[in-house]
């Protein structure tokens, strides 16, 4: 996995440790590339395109990916170890976190964001309905460590690197127009049938309801008359769950299953316990055929 990029980001559904799926299947010699919910910008970043609109609602990530961007690198890590220094943190010092939580939540210093992730529980970011940081102190576990630190370099050097145009748009008011035949637009939005805090609706933001899976639908059908391509990330199972909309939906396109011995199953996904079954829909055919799953036969 050395040759991706790893987001310096814990972000809840990255998509790192499957980019060996999803990054093959882009077609070569893109001039625009949209990640449309970028959330930790796993797949974005690794995005070989002259142009790539990254995107995504949640505007504190945005946010931060600009400060990335702007930021030289090595003033970056003299911030991080500085702010880490004056509040005293480790992975013993829950006060020192609590501070630096409290401060955050004060100022919403985008350094301070990312300097609590680092040390939060699972390095995650978490925010209640006021948008304030809540997520709890990662104990003994979490930390500004060496495999974060050349993440966030390899991360910042890639993001100051590629023509990236940041936006916060609802996946609807996004400008598409900016996109011609053979661009590809990349979805990887809240799953409808998992639970995370980025789509319950209770962090300030808008939540994932089968509303939004249907719009959804309706835009990439819209592109795909457009000659637009796209790849979208989801899931059909998910602890006994099925989204049958999804994937009466996906049966116009190419499925393709992240784990292949869900590949040709003739029986509802319900009676396959609790695994979950994720896949990449795609409206155009991809060369990576030791992938290449045939539809599901319901």
């Amino acid at each position: 996995m050395d040759e991706y990029i790893k987001s310096p980001m814990n972000y809840t559904g990255g998509k790192y440790k499957i980019l060996k799926y999803i990054i093959p299947s882009f077609p070569k010699g893109m001039k625009n590339f949209v990640d449309l919910f970028a959330g930790g910008l796993n797949v974005g970043i690794n995005v070989d395109s002259e142009k790539i609109y990254v995107n995504d609602q949640i505007t504190y990530l945005i946010d931060l990916y600009r400060f990335f961007k702007n930021t030289d690198t090595d003033t970056l890590l003299r911030l991080i170890y500085k702010r880490i220094s004056f509040f005293n943190l480790s992975q013993t010092n829950a006060e020192g976190y609590k501070a630096l939580r409290d401060e955050y939540n004060k100022t919403k210093s985008l350094l301070d964001l990312f300097v609590l992730s680092c040390y939060s529980f699972n390095h995650q970011i978490r925010f209640n309905s006021k948008h304030e940081f809540n997520t709890p102190f990662g104990k003994e576990r979490s930390s500004f460590n060496d495999s974060i630190e050349k993440n966030l370099i390899r991360f910042c050097d890639a993001l100051k690197r590629k023509n990236i145009h940041f936006s916060t748009f609802d996946f609807r008011d996004f400008d598409f127009s900016v996109l011609h035949t053979g661009d590809i637009v990349y979805c990887d939005p809240p799953y409808l049938i998992t639970t995370g805090a980025y789509n319950d609706g209770k962090r300030g933001f808008k939540d994932w309801t089968p509303r939004e899976d249907a719009a959804l639908f309706v835009l990439l059908d819209r592109l795909d008359k457009q000659g637009i391509r796209f790849a979208l990330s989801n899931v059909f199972a998910h602890k006994g769950q099925t989204n049958d909309a999804l994937v009466n939906w996906s049966k116009r396109y190419n499925t393709f299953y992240i784990d292949k011995t869900y590949s040709n199953c003739s029986y509802h996904f319900k009676d396959r316990g609790t695994k979950t079954v994720e896949v990449l829909i795609t409206n155009y055919e991809w060369e990576a055929s030791k992938y290449k799953q045939t539809a599901l036969m319901l």
